[in-house]
């Protein structure tokens, strides 16, 4: 018997990464999956996306541990799709007690124009917080419907407990993080009266399609040769602990942690999962 037993999560982001982590992690212990990911790439980004043949292996660690994963190409920029998305999971499993707000992108790499800045921006925010609260708003009707309370737990970023240098759409991350912070809160103060928790996790550095690609690479390699620019992502992203990236798995437990009675009393929390990066 898992601790979730029962229950059904819904998460953005869900092909790899941390959200691929987080769904296996909480199918273990007894809850359902509603898997949301794009499944295609976004031009303004410099890296791939992930693919459906990914939210579907996705699928198969969920359905590994006997639970029931549905999975939904979803552009969470589009808020109509998310709803219908969330109103047909909930409709199937029926009901619905986690959310987890985590699809994100990134670009670091330095552009010229002021119109390939502003596209970057605009794409970024609106994924990484946009996103988030086209979820958010499917998904906490149904939490309230319920009666039995919930948990949400959003993917923020020590881009928002200690900001490095940026310039031009290298800030669009950053803002984005911060903003992620200030939804938390404001939901958290709204919902608490319904028995919703909502708390914000912040990791450093994550092994993830992400990180790992052909464009962070580059970054690295500049970093690695003492020619990075001020601005430099890696350059001036160390952790204090003895750790280049942690593992999905790493993030994935502290949200295990959150969606679980054991934080029954946490709400409104950022909690950081940095390797000291914040202390730098």
């Amino acid at each position: 018997m898992g601790n979730l037993d029962g229950k059904v999560a819904v998460i953005s982001g869900a092909a790899r990464g941390q959200g691929r982590s987080h769904a296996a992690r909480l199918a273990s212990d007894g809850a359902d999956i509603i898997a949301l990911d794009i499944c295609r790439d976004i031009p303004t980004m410099d890296y791939p996306n992930a693919s459906r043949a990914d939210l579907d292996a996705t699928v198969k660690e969920v359905e590994s541990f006997g639970r029931r994963a549905l999975a939904y190409e979803v552009d969470v920029r589009e808020a109509s799709k998310v709803k219908e998305a969330v109103d047909a999971g909930v409709a199937e499993l029926g009901r619905l007690d986690i959310v987890l707000p985590q699809a994100g992108i990134v670009r670091y790499a330095k552009l010229g124009s002021i119109e390939e800045n502003a596209a970057v921006w605009a794409d970024i925010l609106a994924v990484n917080v946009t996103g988030y609260f086209h979820l958010l708003e499917a998904a906490v009707p149904h939490l309230i419907e319920g009666g039995r309370g919930g948990v949400i737990v959003m993917t923020g970023s020590t881009a928002a407990t200690r900001p490095t240098p940026g310039t031009g759409a290298a800030t669009a991350y950053i803002a984005a993080k911060h903003g992620v912070v200030g939804i938390m809160k404001s939901y958290a103060l709204a919902l608490a009266k319904h028995n919703i928790r909502v708390n914000v996790v912040h990791p450093t550095g994550v092994a993830s399609g992400m990180t790992l690609n052909d464009a962070m690479g580059k970054l690295a390699a500049e970093a690695a040769a003492g020619e990075a620019s001020d601005d430099n992502w890696i350059a001036n992203s160390r952790n204090l602990l003895d750790v280049e990236l942690l593992q999905p798995s790493d993030i994935t437990d502290a949200v295990a942690f959150l969606v679980s009675d054991q934080a029954k009393w946490i709400t409104g929390e950022e909690i950081k999962i940095d390797a000291g990066f914040s202390l730098l």
